[in-house]
Parts: structure tokens; C-alpha cells; sequence
């Protein structure tokens, strides 16, 4: 029984992978996505397929490239972008391009890219409500205190007396 969209009869067998092999890596990917790209789907065979495709480099290793990718929704959004503008080289006797291209079709149809923006939206939210002392201090002016129009404060080393000046009377120097 078929699990996702893709059959081995839609692909061209390589030297390497065989048409079933290739019609399971892009049902995997589906699914993955599906489910919102949690960590116990992101198996090692899954990762070294997918690093291979559209693209991608290894990042070093599994967990780094979950994690630049897989994390939060704005880098799984961040990730469907890349795969949607990705051109699909090469034959496909020789590459996986008739899966990655199948693969962008279904993610277009199913808009992987909107429900990723849309979760990566709320996140931003959610953050920026967890912090509203520092919202209000960035957008909103603070409010400006003026001295009451009540005696003036002496200021140690000030000078005092009638040589001092008061802030209630304007004061025209000359400077020359």
C-alpha cells in the first residue's frame, strides 16, 4: 500500500536508486512536512537523501542541519522557499530531478510555504507578547517630567544666593 502521493511508476530509475527508492524519499519528505518536521522522522537515511537534494549541503552533520532548518517555523518556512526556487537540475537518469520536481508541485499544491509563514507569524507574536515593558519602551515616547515651577533645587557646588540663577527667569548673556 501506497504511503503519500508518489508512486515508483512516476520515476526514472538511476544507476544508483531505484524508481521505489525515489518514490519513498519524496513521500518521506511529504509526510515530514505534514507532521511539522519533528525531530524522530528526521531519520539518518532521510537526512543523507535529502542533503543530496535541492540542493542542500550536509551541514556537518544530522543535527545541524535540523537544526538550521527544522527548529521553528520561520526556518521550516525559510526551507520550503529554498526547495519551491530550487530549478531542478539534471537528468533524471542520473539525479533525482523528476522527484524534486514532483515534490515542489505537491508542496505548491498542499502550501507548505503559507502554513510555515503563517505558524512563523504566530511565533513572532507569541514572543513579542512575552515582552511588552520592552515593546512599550520602543514604540511608545516616554513621558517627559519638567521640574515644577516651585523653588528651584540647590545643586552642591552651585553657586547660591543673589549670583544664582533661577530657573524661573530667562537669563540673556552676552557672550563677547
Amino acid at each position: 500500500m501506497r504511503k503519500g502521493p508518489f508512486s515508483p511508476s512516476q520515476f526514472v530509475s538511476t544507476e544508483w536508486s531505484t524508481t521505489a527508492q525515489k518514490a519513498d524519499f519524496g513521500n518521506c519528505l511529504l509526510r515530514f512536512l505534514d507532521a511539522g518536521c519533528p525531530r524522530e522522522l528526521f531519520t539518518k537515511k532521510f537526512y543523507t537523501r535529502l542533503s543530496m537534494t535541492f540542493g542542500n549541503i550536509a551541514h556537518y552533520n544530522l543535527e545541524g542541519f535540523y537544526d538550521t532548518w527544522f527548529t521553528r517555523d520561520r526556518h521550516r518556512a525559510g526551507f520550503v522557499q529554498k526547495l519551491l526556487r530550487w530549478p531542478c537540475h539534471g537528468d533524471p537518469k542520473f539525479t533525482f530531478s523528476d522527484v524534486e520536481y514532483a515534490i515542489q508541485q505537491v508542496m505548491r499544491e498542499r502550501n507548505y510555504l503559507g502554513r510555515f509563514e503563517l505558524g512563523a507569524a504566530e511565533e513572532l507574536r507569541a514572543a513579542e507578547m512575552k515582552d511588552p515593558e520592552r515593546l512599550e519602551a520602543k514604540y511608545r515616547k516616554p513621558r517627559q517630567v519638567f521640574p515644577s515651577a516651585e523653588e528651584p533645587k540647590e545643586v552642591a557646588g552651585a553657586p547660591s544666593g543673589p549670583a544664582a540663577i533661577s530657573t524661573n527667569t530667562a537669563v540673556q548673556i552676552n557672550l563677547f
